[in-house]
């Protein structure tokens, strides 16, 4: 028996996409070792001595997974709220973000990562490229993580286009340097709580040796990639008087396209590209609320399932969404693929509670968003006496369609309780009210 074993009892579950009656869950050091009645895993000798955690009246499910963020645009919502997007770039994203250093962005993940554990998310994919040249706000941002509990994959930003803030910007051999020493400070952990990989912007972001740098480092560490793709159309035209093809083939064209490529967003797709994202194995990482939010455009997440494309979802920054919820944006896909399609039947919600899960999980390399054995011990207690799920016998359709964040009681990450009765284990949520307060209490008054 393990010193660190915990078993987890609720009234219901929802496992691999279908609902259960009561349901416990065994972990050893934060891996599932075992799943069943309650009877069932009691017997279990591993459970002799574990800890229990008792989510009586309770559905467990999945913790969610959100697959793109940029963890210190929660500092900018409701700054450039409205705005078109290059418009809303200027004025929010550019204006504002050059200034933050590591003490900023320890409050900004901290904003980010708390109010996601509050709606459930327990891993976070954050895209982050207010590097500075070094790897200390990276840092800052792996820390408040660990603070809090949530499991982190720093994505790391490659980005030396010259339109940009100089924090944003680095050359090729800097971006290398750093992204290797930053992966190696992290590097072996067992429990999967901290990951880092390349993110090489975009098209328009990184130079084509900056993309090539960046999967290459992907290549050697042996994890996957991440890249903006055809977010916007202007990203369309600009990829053809540039490259002379469309964004997917232009990556393509440089010997890139594979199973470690996470393109995010792809909205404007065609069907070509959709047909070669599934030929080549890449994954996708999708964002619909804020492509909504945005006025974006619609990604094709339908055709791209039905041809095997692994997607998973992802909030993107809280400055073009306002919001961090992985369950909203399973609501969001479902309905704007519908309205999309005009066709009530496009898509389920067992299909979209996949994405923002297990899906989300396999974009991004790690062995989390199942209830399963083999998995890490991340999961989400939803009160049953909450409105938002009656009638009880479509539990599957009611987490996706009416859930109410304000059901989500108890999240684990891990095996280790980081949200209890609708609070921050680790953290008063005021000490962070207090440190986002005296961040941007005067922006308002920036010229």
């Amino acid at each position: 028996m393990s010193m660190n074993a915990v078993l987890i009892r609720a009234d219901a579950a929802l496992v691999d996409g279908a609902a259960r009656g009561p349901t416990a869950v065994l972990a050893e050091d934060g891996e599932i070792v075992a799943v069943g009645d309650h009877a069932a895993v009691e017997a279990d000798p591993r459970a002799a001595g574990a800890r229990r955690i008792d989510w009586s009246g309770r559905a467990l499910i999945p913790g969610t997974v959100n697959a793109h963020n940029h963890s210190f645009q929660s500092l900018l919502r409701g700054i450039g709220d409205d705005l078109p997007f290059l418009e809303w770039r200027e004025r929010a994203l550019y204006r504002y973000s050059p200034r933050l250093g590591p003490d900023e962005m320890i409050t900004a993940a901290l904003f980010a990562f708390g109010e996601m554990l509050l709606h459930g998310v327990t891993t976070v994919c954050d895209f982050f490229y207010i590097n500075r040249q070094g790897n200390e706000n990276a840092q800052a941002v792996i820390a408040a993580a660990r603070r809090l509990g949530i499991r982190v994959v720093l994505a790391r930003c490659f980005y030396d286009w010259d339109g940009a803030p100089a924090a944003y910007r680095e050359d090729v051999p800097t971006a290398v340097r750093n992204f290797e020493e930053l992966s190696r400070a992290h590097a072996g952990d067992p429990r999967h709580l901290v990951a880092v990989q390349p993110a090489p912007h975009s098209l328009h972001g990184a130079s084509r040796e900056m993309i090539e740098a960046g999967a290459g480092c992907a290549r050697d560490a042996g994890t996957p990639w991440h890249i903006h793709l055809a977010e916007e159309k202007y990203q369309v035209e600009d990829a053809l008087a540039h490259h002379g093809v469309r964004p997917l083939h232009a990556v393509d064209r440089m010997g890139l396209l594979d199973g470690s490529m996470v393109a995010v967003h792809g909205c404007w797709f065609d069907e070509g590209e959709r047909a070669l994202l599934a030929e080549r194995g890449a994954r996708l990482a999708y964002c619909p609320a804020s492509n909504m939010f945005l006025g974006d455009g619609v990604t094709d997440v339908v055709d791209l399932r039905q041809r095997g494309v692994m997607v998973a979802l992802g909030t993107d920054g809280g400055c073009s969404n306002s919001r961090v919820s992985v369950l909203d944006e399973m609501r969001s896909c479902a309905l704007l693929q519908k309205v999309a399609r005009t066709d009530g039947q496009a898509i389920a919600a067992e299909d979209c509670f996949a994405m923002g899960t297990e899906l989300g999980g396999r974009v991004l390399g790690l062995p989390v968003g199942r209830i399963a054995p083999g998995f890490r011990a991340d999961l989400v207690a939803l009160d049953l006496a909450d409105p938002s799920l009656w009638p009880a016998q479509a539990l599957a359709k009611n987490a996706v369609y009416s859930l109410s964040a304000r059901a989500i009681s108890d999240v684990v990450v891990d095996g280790d309780l980081v949200v209890e009765n609708r609070r921050l284990a680790r953290i008063d949520l005021q000490e962070i009210q207090a440190r986002v307060r005296a961040l941007t209490g005067d922006w308002g008054d920036w010229s």
